[in-house]
């Protein structure tokens, strides 16, 4: 898995970037919602639903970003009280869980609904975008969950044999 690492790398770097400017956009789209609204009393219509697009867009990011870091969500309980082998399998069974869940529900579920919804034509209320653009987030995260779920960081915060030493 190694091999994956400066993909992971690099994908990593631009990520970070990307949610930085998405929080920027996701603050400033809430901010002007709010001043347009108590201090103007003219609310925006479209800020809602760019604050939500957004706010889809880094959580779903952000859970491959934390991936990454063996940062998400976890039941450490049986974690802490292994070591050696056994926790470098517990690590792998993990990643393999993780892989799993990522090509087969975000990957493929997420294609599917991407396909479905450009298909359909459907697009939201208040921009009158395609869905599909929305949901292509899904697939695409998933992807980086696979890739990230393979070859942890550096910084990461357990030794892992089984991923590819220590991460």
């Amino acid at each position: 898995m190694k091999l994956l690492t400066p993909l992971a790398d690099g994908l990593e770097a631009v990520l970070k970037h990307v949610l930085v400017a998405l929080m920027v956009a996701l603050v400033g789209a809430v901010s002007w919602q709010v001043i347009s609204r108590y201090v103007f009393s003219a609310p925006s219509s479209w800020t809602e639903e760019v604050a939500r697009f957004l706010l889809i867009w880094v959580s779903l990011l952000g859970a491959a970003y934390s991936t990454r870091h063996r940062a998400h969500l976890g039941l450490d309980l049986l974690a802490q009280k292994v070591t050696g082998k056994a926790e470098a399998w517990l690590h792998g069974f993990t990643a393999f869980v993780i892989v799993l869940f990522a090509l087969g529900v975000l990957v493929v579920g997420g294609g599917k609904l991407v396909a479905l919804t450009w298909e359909l034509k459907q697009t939201s209320a208040v921009l009158g975008i395609p869905v599909a653009i929305v949901y292509s987030v899904i697939p695409l995260t998933g992807a980086l969950i696979t890739l990230f779920a393979l070859s942890p960081a550096s910084g990461a915060t357990t030794t892992d044999p089984v991923l590819g030493g220590e991460s």
